[in-house]
């Protein structure tokens, strides 16, 4: 349910994009923490770069949740780690750690995507109400 000052709108949110974008949130945490301690890191034996994982973490809660909010600020942060995964497959030598990039990249685009297309029907559904009320508001002005 979308609540708007007066009115109340039910939309129905992809309970599949959410459980995708849950899943995709997943993997990219846990791959992001095995490729900087044991899988590929920069320095044998690890390093302090598997904290870029962290602020994935904030957003668990939210996601399996489907809080819209949670879902497009966490879309705006998974950019950052595909543009990391681009950056790692374009300079990384040759050897495992270009596919954990590619795997980064594609668990941060089916992140993105789904998250998108989840919290698109309510945002339809606000811009709609918000039209609505702005066209109300105009007829009694006249």
């Amino acid at each position: 349910m979308i609540s708007t000052h007066n009115q109340t709108s039910s939309v129905v949110l992809s309970q599949r994009l959410r459980l995708t974008a849950n899943v995709s949130l997943w993997l990219l945490f846990l791959l992001c923490i095995a490729w900087e301690l044991f899988l590929s890191p920069l320095r044998p034996g690890g390093t302090l770069l598997f904290l870029k994982a962290l602020p994935l973490a904030f957003a668990f809660r939210g996601v399996a949740k489907g809080s819209i909010y949670t879902m497009q600020w966490t879309a705006m942060l998974v950019l950052l780690y595909m543009m990391e995964g681009v950056m790692r497959a374009m300079s990384d030598p040759p050897g495992v750690g270009i596919l954990l990039a590619w795997f980064e990249i594609v668990f941060s685009v089916i992140f993105f995507f789904s998250a998108i297309f989840y919290v698109r029907p309510a945002k339809q559904a606000a811009k709609q109400a918000k039209e609505a009320k702005q066209a109300k508001k105009t007829t009694k002005e006249h």
